[in-house]
């Protein structure tokens, strides 16, 4: 197994970032736990209904952060894929939610619909032939037939391609499949989900910073312990990179680093998923917390927000 494993990125209000993405985008709730290292702020986890790795977004939604602003080093646009018939549906649904978006493009042959949420974080759809032959999850809004399918891919805008590019090939076995202008697209050819990176060249392109909106870090698939601790080694000798020490994150187990660029990239296995601690069909539906929090459970839950609207009169992010 190849390719994304999750994407997480900063949001602001987190009702506001739960109402774009569960009901505007029709995507599940699969876990709703804290940021094990600031656990007065959720950690949101969206995706397909079981939460397979590939379809995954999360977010940290810290309400005051500050506005991001892109650039250089920093992840440029998510995008996600959908039936290539869906189009015209998404078209429409995104005008129907008075979403931020572009007119339809095309992206090395495919059709792309680039839009915001409310925090100015940049998305897609990419319409995707052969989509149509099974159905995606439905909370009851989106229907299945139109539903999103998982992750496609990710932009990243870079001074320079050539060193990430290689760390790609050798440790994350993705290969170069096309060149469009300053675009230059890369593939894991095993990964059904997640499986693109587009890296786009900005020289002299003021860097960005981190903020609401932004990508925090993108997390690739790693299918256990071994496969991780050899794309370690990998990182180690061949691309003199030295990751964290192995990290428990609960749902998975983390290695982090930087990759050329500048982007915070993870490796993630597979294991043990998001049913560890609640069954399959009552994913996100209660908070859950690392053990070493549950004594503090009542102070973190009075802390948190609610994530149902809340219709305050403020209509800014």
């Amino acid at each position: 197994m190849s390719g994304l494993h999750h994407i997480t990125a900063i949001a602001g209000k987190p009702w506001q970032n739960f109402d774009f993405y569960t009901r505007t985008l029709g995507l599940r709730l699969v876990k709703k736990t804290v940021n094990f290292d600031d656990v007065g702020t959720y950690h949101l986890y969206y995706g397909d209904e079981l939460g397979h790795p590939g379809t995954i977004l999360t977010f940290f939604p810290w309400q005051y952060a500050a506005l991001g602003r892109g650039g250089t080093g920093f992840t440029h646009q998510i995008a996600f894929k959908i039936p290539l018939s869906a189009l015209g549906y998404w078209t429409h649904r995104l005008i129907e939610n008075s979403v931020t978006n572009d007119s339809l493009e095309k992206r090395f042959g495919e059709p792309v619909l680039a839009f915001t949420d409310l925090d100015g974080t940049r998305l897609a759809l990419v319409g995707v032939s052969g989509l149509e032959a099974t159905l995606g999850w439905s909370n009851g809004i989106v229907p299945s037939e139109h539903a999103i399918r998982g992750l496609y891919g990710v932009t990243l805008l870079l001074e320079s391609a050539a060193l990430t590019a290689a760390m790609l090939a050798d440790v994350l076995d993705f290969i170069e499949i096309g060149r469009e202008g300053s675009m230059i697209r890369y593939r894991a050819p095993s990964a059904e989900n997640g499986g693109v990176i587009d890296i786009h060249e900005a020289k002299g392109f003021p860097a960005g910073y981190l903020g609401r909106g932004s990508v925090h870090h993108i997390a690739f698939r790693a299918t256990d312990d071994e496969a991780q601790a050899a794309m370690v080694r990998k990182l180690v000798e061949g691309h003199h990179i030295r990751p964290t020490e192995q990290i428990d994150r609960k749902y998975f187990r983390s290695i982090y680093f930087r990759e050329p660029g500048g982007i915070l990239f993870e490796i993630a296995t597979d294991a043990p998923g998001f049913a560890i601690d609640e069954p399959h069909e009552k994913l996100g539906q209660a908070l859950q917390l690392p053990a070493e929090y549950e004594a503090s459970r009542a102070a973190i839950e009075q802390t948190l927000p609610s994530l149902e609207y809340q219709s305050d009169g403020d209509t800014s992010p």
